[in-house]
């Protein structure tokens, strides 16, 4: 594994539920929020259908306040929600294009998203929302350039042909680590805000303890303390 050359400075991240990001990339988001990188969240989905004990017409909105205070945190304040179905999303055209849309309105050089494995961590089963978005911000990167995909629906934002490359979080083959330790607290603080969120998982859990284990092999690969993960995919050419 090796550290992620950092020489970027705009990454836009795009997933599909709120709290995605916190399970260990809004540390790494911290540190080049504090170095001065622009920074932007794009949210499929409002996440409506995540907590069991509330129904989604109240969880949807409680939800997107918990995801704009998280990413307020960290210092990010471009926050976006698609509001597509929460459990329901489908990969293809319109998927592409909605996010292709917000790759030419932000103008990312780097993008950030979940794997598109059907498994993460531990060989845990991969949910399918994280893949389908997966699998479109891969085509999007390249989508958001061609000067001739969906100009019907894409509007008059020009082509964005300077993704560089795709970063995917919580990926069974990563390449490239971010060393966090300075700023695995303000993580954890951004993990902390999704308050409802974690109280309606049904079970005991430490945003601490699992940010600081999940943390750890990464950081001892690069040499640190703590580094967050990511597989890296490079956009050579439209």
């Amino acid at each position: 594994m090796e550290r992620l050359n950092e020489s970027f400075d705009r990454l836009l991240a795009v997933v599909a539920h709120p709290d995605d990001l916190e399970y260990g990339a809004s540390s790494a988001i911290a540190r080049w929020s504090a170095a001065g990188k622009q920074v932007g969240y794009v949210i499929v989905t409002d996440g409506e259908a995540g907590i069991d004990g509330l129904e989604p017409a109240e969880a949807g909105p409680l939800r997107r306040a918990e995801q704009v205070a998280s990413a307020a945190v960290v210092g990010v304040e471009d926050v976006v929600f698609l509001g597509a179905p929460d459990g329901m999303l489908e990969y293809g055209i319109d998927l592409r294009t909605s996010i292709a849309r917000e790759i030419r309105r932000f103008r990312p050089d780097v993008l950030l998203t979940a794997t598109q494995r059907l498994t993460f961590g531990a060989r845990q089963l991969n949910q399918a929302d994280h893949r389908h978005v997966a699998l479109a911000v891969l085509d999007a990167a390249k989508d958001a350039g061609n000067r001739w995909f969906r100009n019907d629906a894409l509007g008059d934002a020009a082509p964005h042909t300077g993704v560089r490359s795709v970063l995917l979080m919580g990926s069974t083959e990563p390449s490239h680590a971010v060393d966090v330790t300075d700023h695995l607290q303000t993580g954890i603080a951004s993990l902390r805000a999704h308050k409802a969120y974690l109280a309606g998982l049904g079970r005991a859990f430490d945003p601490a303890g699992f940010l600081h284990e999940s943390t750890i092999p990464a950081g001892h690969a690069i040499g640190a303390t703590h580094a967050v993960a990511f597989e890296q995919l490079l956009n050579l050419s439209v």
